[in-house]
């Protein structure tokens, strides 16, 4: 297919920008995966898509080193002042459905995609981690940095902006084909 069909479907999807790059762009690094390690988020070891149980970073390498390409896909919102959690929440959940909208169109053209996302996985009110197996295994989302991935560097890399100025915030997430 195309990148210009994908960016297309993309955009259709409810995405504000996206760009398909080389895979290779995708560089997990071990200071990002230490992020996720210091837990300020408070989901590090209680969702299966983040750390530890989403792999050591090397088998979080390995999974991204079968795919070639990877579309990258922002949501961009704008914030009245950098204190409007209303506005920054909306474009979080905006991603995220869009994320969900556009993965079975790409699994049904392409086959076998892998999704990373914003955040971590709320397919669940409550995880089932560590107790038993996820229980949407096909819509569960890792996050980009549970990968060992900076946002900023993939989206410079596949010529997209990390920053869209003042009073914006962008959500950026991507799949792998």
């Amino acid at each position: 297919m195309y990148n210009e069909a994908l960016v297309a479907l993309a955009l259709e999807a409810g995405f504000t920008h996206a760009a398909v790059a080389d895979a290779a762009i995708l560089k997990p690094m071990q200071e990002v995966r230490d992020m996720c390690a210091a837990n300020t988020c408070h989901r590090y070891g209680v969702c299966w898509s983040c750390p530890p149980a989403c792999g050591e970073l090397s088998e979080c390498a390995e999974k991204l080193s079968h795919y070639s390409h990877t579309l990258v896909v922002q949501t961009v919102g704008e914030l009245e002042d950098s204190w409007d959690y209303e506005s920054i929440r909306d474009t979080e959940d905006r991603q995220k459905e869009s994320q969900q909208k556009l993965l079975p169109i790409l699994r049904e053209k392409l086959g076998n995609v892998m999704p990373l996302g914003v955040g971590s996985c709320r397919q669940c009110e409550t995880c089932s981690y560590p107790d038993a197996p996820c229980r949407f295994p096909d819509k569960a989302f890792s996050s980009m940095e549970a990968y060992g991935l900076l946002v900023s560097q993939v989206c410079t890399d596949s010529g997209l902006k990390y920053n869209y100025g003042p009073n914006t915030i962008a959500y950026t997430g991507c799949f792998l084909f």
